[in-house]
């Protein structure tokens, strides 16, 4: 004999099923994962240092990154926020997308071990040649990250007068006069004897300054002092070791306060860039 159901009774739906059919409301607390609060929080102190560097006026626009990662971390925050959609996202997509992100951050963490592995760059003294790698000349003068260079150089070679120093950098469409120009102009103003200064005026990037500057030098016996800035040292060692400079150091300057960050993520992109086109 079949039984029948009563009118108050009610089929009870497979737990498969249910899933989809019944969204219990959940009252009281709701559980927000850790990462959303971590992406919302970075997304904040991006958008803020984005705005504080475009108030202090450092720099070129690559500090508008930060603005993007600022927007995009608060993008995902939201996301991770959202029960429907993480719950709508299939776990094999789940799964790329964390593959990716922990294998881009395993990459930068690396590169940037690699960068600060120079940051403390001390050259011995009595080197044959000194080259100062070129940056942004202003109409006022060099620019903050240019004279912090040159003040290392002109403290190295008023040390060692026997020196000679090669000023490297050619002349942007931004620019009044060549940086090489302008550094030798800076240095001679500092007490460097200019018939110990070497122009090369040609450059326009980290490559082009070792490798234009490497003619004025024997690359297998002179000793050389690269000076650049701490964040940059890096780059330019391993450029110069990889054009043939057999005795090299690197004498670090320090960098514009607040803008370390920024160095970081812009010369993180910079190595990738060289690596990827055979210069390191």
């Amino acid at each position: 004999m079949i039984k029948r159901r009563k009118k108050h009774e009610r089929e009870l739906v497979p737990f498969e099923r249910s899933r989809r059919i019944i969204r219990l409301e959940r009252r009281g607390y709701r559980y927000v994962p850790v990462s959303a609060h971590v992406f919302g929080g970075l997304g904040v102190v991006c958008i803020l240092y984005c705005g504080g560097i475009a108030v202090a006026g450092f720099g070129t626009y690559f500090f508008l990154l930060w603005g993007g990662i600022g927007v995009g971390s608060l993008i995902l925050s939201a996301i991770l926020r959202s029960e429907k959609l993480m719950e709508a996202m299939p776990g094999w997509f789940k799964g790329i997308c964390c593959g990716i992100f922990f294998a881009g951050l395993l990459l930068f963490c690396g590169v940037e071990g690699l960068i600060l592995s120079q940051y403390g760059a001390r050259a011995e003294p009595g080197a044959d040649y000194l080259i100062v790698l070129g940056a942004q000349w202003k109409s006022t003068g060099p620019s903050e990250v240019l004279r912090r260079r040159l003040d290392q150089a002109a403290a190295y070679l008023l040390r060692n007068p026997d020196t000679k120093v090669i000023v490297s950098g050619g002349q942007g469409s931004n620019e009044h006069i060549s940086e090489a120009a302008g550094m030798r102009d800076y240095l001679v103003n500092a007490g460097v004897r200019e018939d110990k200064i070497l122009m090369e005026d040609k450059s326009s990037n980290t490559y082009e300054n070792l490798v234009f500057s490497g003619g004025f030098l024997d690359r297998e016996q002179d000793s050389v002092v690269i000076v650049t800035n701490k964040f940059h040292m890096f780059r330019a060692l391993s450029i110069a070791k990889k054009q043939g400079y057999k005795d090299v150091q690197g004498l670090a300057a320090n960098s514009v306060l607040g803008m370390g960050p920024n160095n970081l993520l812009r010369e993180f992109f910079g190595v990738l860039k060289d690596f990827w086109v055979g210069n390191l």
